[in-house]
């Protein structure tokens, strides 16, 4: 590796832009895509998290997310692979992302729907000689609703990490390749800490931002359906990735 390729002037000026464009590639990779970070918005409210507990998990995904591909880039270095092969690679992994992603949203949204229904409060007239009186209950015991609780919030942020971790960087590939071949690792990695970095601070910046905003708002976002819905919107987001190219 010669990072003295960094050390003349209109080097420097060169690997000044390519860090900024990678800043500003992974703000709008972010920014511009919804799973970033309406995933962990939707099941924060839903599941009842506090913005401290959401913004781990949103941290936890995001490292996950950027380290994957940055594995992923410098072993193809390494070994010398092409561009296209990478980037193959990398579009493999967010199909298998996206699939993985809609999986589960659905599942989360089918479950979510049937503890809608098990909550629905009802109730029921008893006679008993001349007492007459209502009973309201609903079909969703506590000891069963307490233990499917405990399932669920011990579950669902290893699922959502393992979606993440899936999920490729695809821009971060390409920006990889131009100071690898200038064989410069200083260079590399550089752009592998600015890409990854903003990228964190992008997600935990847009899930803050959306959760506060839901909560000032008062938007009905709990309730009998707040699962569902938050099931509903990862599916959607999985999408409009597969689908619009989100």
């Amino acid at each position: 590796m010669h990072d003295g390729w960094l050390a003349g002037g209109g080097a420097v000026n060169e690997a000044q832009v390519l860090i900024t464009t990678a800043a500003a590639i992974a703000f709008l990779h972010t920014i511009l895509g919804p799973d970033h970070y309406l995933v962990f918005t939707a099941m924060g409210k839903a599941r009842g998290w506090s913005l401290a507990r959401t913004l781990r998990v949103t941290t936890l995904c995001g490292i996950g997310h950027v380290l994957s591909s940055i594995v992923i880039g410098t072993i193809g270095i390494v070994l010398g692979a092409k561009l296209t092969s990478l980037v193959a690679i990398e579009t493999s992994r967010g199909n298998l992302a996206a699939y993985a992603m809609l999986a589960f949203g659905l599942m989360y949204f089918a479950w979510g729907l049937r503890k809608a229904g098990r909550d629905y409060r009802h109730s029921h007239i008893h006679t008993h000689g001349d007492v007459v009186h209502n009973h309201e209950h609903d079909h969703h015991f506590d000891h069963t609703h307490v233990h499917e609780k405990e399932a669920a919030s011990s579950i669902t942020p290893w699922a959502l990490f393992i979606i993440f971790l899936l999920g490729p960087c695809e821009a971060l590939i390409p920006l990889f390749m131009y100071p690898a071949a200038q064989q410069s690792g200083l260079l590399v990695l550089s752009v592998a800490a600015v890409f990854g970095l903003v990228t964190l601070l992008t997600m935990i910046a847009c899930v803050a931002a959306t959760t506060l905003g839901l909560e000032k708002l008062k938007l009905p976002t709990t309730g009998r359906y707040a699962h569902a819905v938050a099931g509903a919107s990862i599916a959607l987001c999985a999408v409009a990735i597969s689908f619009i190219g989100l």
